[in-house]
């Protein structure tokens, strides 16, 4: 865990073990995989991108990639960018194809993004919120490509040379093929025949612009904070990135962010995350960037209402 106030500046401690068999405790610096949480990255790259006049928000996919999505169900003329990073584009997620029914099975694959939006492409379209919204990992691989149509690098050397070295951040990665953590790492477990199993080491290359990264409390608090402040996108593009519409389960979602309603008055964002690794990310930063709590979990046996009532009493107490 990872708390940010204006009196105590981050903090960083833990509860339980690191590591399972050797008996390391969680002391607060690990690295772990932060999953969808990767999408703001990558959705801040967009908008800069936007912001340097590169991309607009209203062009449509197959303006950048020419004839990829046509088929019964989806045509990318009428799919634009916005709606691909509020996941309103109507594509369905690629981790329902059965390719991913047992996701073991690929756990040392190299997956290509394009690979992953072929598979999607095959499947019936998703129910869909009042709003539109259906959440899809499609979306953001599909805006990663965008991205490297647009600039010719990839989004790793987009997301390291525009964020990552731009902000000082050294224990932030994209891991590509490596399937293992930096150390000290925080260890992955899934309950497998109510056995805990370790499964850190995992090529998540599938997850991609979706949610490949690599991190820290620590510097996921530094990226969310100079997010909000401005040091990243311009007035316009952060407040394009603030204009939220009620996702699947009442909450609200704007492009590449989760806006938390946890007290009155309170405005928190943040992105959620996991990995079939076992690892889970939780996070929630004030409005101002003033106060910031982040969560790094190594098992996916932790109830997600549960995480979400720490995290808000947490940020509502700090000071």
């Amino acid at each position: 865990m990872t708390v940010k106030s204006p009196r105590c500046g981050v903090w960083n401690g833990g509860v339980g073990l690191a590591d399972r068999r050797t008996g390391r405790r969680v002391v607060g610096n690990e690295h772990s995989r932060i999953g969808s949480d990767t999408k703001t990255w990558t959705a801040t790259i967009v908008l800069q991108l936007v912001g340097e006049g590169k991309i607009k928000l209203d062009d449509t996919v197959d303006h950048y990639l020419p004839d990829l999505i046509r088929t019964k169900f989806y045509d990318g003329r009428k799919i634009t960018i916005r709606q691909l990073l509020q996941h309103t584009s109507g594509l369905p997620d690629y981790l329902d194809a059965p390719f991913w029914d047992n996701e073991e099975a690929h756990r040392w694959d190299h997956i290509e993004p394009l690979q992953t939006v072929e598979q999607a492409l095959t499947l019936p379209p998703p129910d869909r919120a009042p709003s539109g919204f259906a959440y899809a990992n499609t979306n953001y691989n599909l805006a990663g490509l965008i991205v490297t149509k647009v600039t010719g690098r990839s989004m790793a050397t987009e997301i390291d040379q525009r964020i990552i070295k731009r902000l000082g951040l050294r224990e932030t990665s994209w891991p590509g093929d490596r399937t293992t953590i930096p150390k000290p790492d925080l260890r992955g477990y899934v309950k497998q025949g109510g056995t805990l199993v370790d499964r850190t080491e995992w090529n998540t290359s599938e997850a991609d612009a979706s949610g490949e990264l690599i991190s820290t409390g620590a510097d996921a608090i530094a990226f969310w904070t100079a997010l909000l402040t401005g040091q990243l996108l311009a007035t316009a593009q952060l407040a394009e990135m603030k204009q939220t519409i009620l996702d699947d389960f009442g909450d609200d979602y704007g492009l590449g962010v989760e806006g938390y309603r946890l007290a009155p008055g309170l405005v928190t964002w943040g992105h959620s995350g996991s990995m079939a690794s076992g690892h889970k990310f939780r996070n929630a930063v004030t409005d101002d960037g003033q106060r910031a709590v982040t969560l790094l979990i190594g098992t996916d046996t932790f109830n997600s209402d549960e995480v979400n009532s720490v995290i808000g009493n947490l940020i509502r107490d700090l000071r």
